[in-house]
């Protein structure tokens, strides 16, 4: 069989790349002043934003605060008419989500979570994490990765067709090259950073509360971590190299004007006074292994071990081998016979025999392509006017490990009428003012919160050993307590 020479290899990627950037796929960025691989038009970008944007409020949900909505709309609309792409169609919008994240997506939509907000102490933070954000999109990272991504594709298709013996590699090439965009991420958070400095101090923000907006974050992460828990910020922001001291640097080197301006602490912190705090338990929680959800007056229970989940979307728990999975969600129809008659007209599954009512055990057929057969069992049950598909399933060859599990777990369905499970109510952030000088330890004993000291340090942005000053608006977190049984 004939094989090309990896020089040839190489000099097909050579000749793909030129091609393409022939083709005029090279621009200059207003932003950063720097030549841009774009494959994207901007009507591109702004189309696939506003798709994705939606995709977005799916899955997480607006926060229900319209004056909290429109606060931080006003603060992103400033920063970003301020910016060198000041016509794009700039959205701002807060999610119900607990996990401390912002993020942006092509042409404008800009999200920031009620859990990012819950932990800022001032307007000017908010500016920060906005600006940086901004920074994404008139830097146009998302736009950049895709083209490179593009490309990517292009040269590995040229290879392919070239050599036979380059095909088993595909795979692994593909890899490094997303590693190599992870470098490239870490590069653009950098200049997002360089251009949220930017933004912030064009719109009189004091721009030192943007290293502080960092250390909050970092702590933020660390202490996700120690819990063994996704630092989210960290997992979708690679943090750069010494992140806060090249923003301090970058401080340092502003006009002196520049150097100071507006926070706005108490005035952030009213519009944030009672937003909930942490997991909202009214969508559902866990005691131990039970899951209720207060909402739709239903529980469910999953194997002692297994890891669970919650989302918007079903809730789930995954075996310790993570080779098996029992889920619930919601079903498509307006029976539970129309749910299973749809489930089962899916091409590629079969109808086992029925195990009890409601359910049927079910198998995937075998393809070229998916060559691994699934079985599980799958139920359909209408409640509370709604139907639910409970479902576990597992690898055949794991079947007969998991099937006892799946069949003492999925039968657990009930309707819950008892009314401390469904009266639950979530933790929210209660703002103080500090009648005299105390410690922050002090202050936790006068006026407790329902979690940890180094939770509510980290909230208020101060170290445990924090002394607080007569007439400061301190953050306390009340509420959020759940049955224990």
């Amino acid at each position: 069989m004939k094989r090309f020479s990896g020089d040839c290899s190489r000099t097909l990627l050579a000749t793909a790349a030129a091609a393409v950037l022939l083709l005029g796929g090279c621009s200059v960025n207003p932003a950063t002043g720097q030549r841009q691989l774009a494959l994207i038009s901007e009507q591109q970008e702004i189309a696939l934003g506003q798709q994705e944007a939606q995709n977005a409020l799916a899955q997480f949900g607006r926060y229900d605060d319209a004056a909290l909505q429109e606060y931080v709309a006003g603060v992103g609309r400033k920063l970003a008419a301020a910016s060198e792409r000041p016509d794009l169609p700039w959205t701002f919008t807060v999610v119900d989500d607990p996990m401390v994240n912002a993020f942006a997506l092509p042409g404008g939509p800009i999200f920031v979570t009620r859990g990012i907000l819950a932990h800022f102490g001032s307007e000017a933070e908010l500016a920060s994490v906005l600006g940086h954000e901004i920074g994404h999109v008139t830097a146009r990272h998302s736009v950049e990765q895709m083209s490179s991504a593009q490309l990517a594709n292009l040269g590995l298709g040229v290879a392919m067709i070239a050599s036979e013996g380059f095909r088993p590699y595909a795979g692994l090439a593909m890899q490094g090259l997303q590693l190599m965009f992870l470098k490239f991420s870490r590069d653009d958070e950098s200049q997002s950073d360089e251009l949220g400095l930017r933004y912030v101090t064009r719109t009189g923000y004091d721009p030192h509360e943007m290293p502080k907006m960092f250390a909050t974050l970092d702590r933020i992460s660390a202490a996700h971590a120690e819990g063994g828990r996704m630092p989210v910020w960290a997992s979708t922001h690679p943090n750069p190299d010494r992140r806060a001291e090249r923003t301090m640097e970058g401080i340092e080197a502003l006009p002196p004007d520049q150097q100071t301006g507006t926070v706005d602490r108490n005035a952030y912190l009213r519009h944030i006074d009672g937003i909930v705090f942490g997991d909202d338990p009214r969508q559902g929680y866990f005691v131990g292994n039970r899951f209720y959800h207060p909402e739709m007056k239903f529980r469910l229970d999953f194997p002692d071990s297994w890891k669970t989940m919650n989302t918007r979307q079903f809730v789930a728990a995954v075996s310790p081998g993570q080779d098996a999975v029992i889920q619930l969600s919601l079903a498509r129809g307006s029976s539970a016979a129309e749910a299973a008659s749809s489930f089962f007209a899916t091409q590629g599954i079969e109808r086992g025999s029925s195990w009890r009512q409601g359910f049927s055990n079910f198998r995937t057929v075998a393809t070229q392509e998916q060559p691994n057969v699934v079985r599980g069992l799958v139920g359909f049950l209408a409640h509370g006017g709604r139907v639910y598909q409970l479902v576990g399933y597992t690898a055949e060859a794991r079947w007969a490990t998991h099937q006892p599990a799946m069949e003492a777990k999925l039968g657990t369905f009930r309707a819950v009428t008892d009314r401390r499970h469904l009266e639950v109510r979530p933790a929210r952030v209660e703002l103080v003012e500090v009648p005299e000088r105390m410690t922050l330890a002090t202050f936790n004993q006068r006026f407790p919160s329902t979690v940890d000291l180094t939770t509510l340090a980290i909230a208020n942005g101060v170290q445990e050993t924090a002394t607080l000053e007569r007439g400061t608006l301190v953050k306390r977190i009340v509420g959020g307590e759940l049955p224990d049984s």
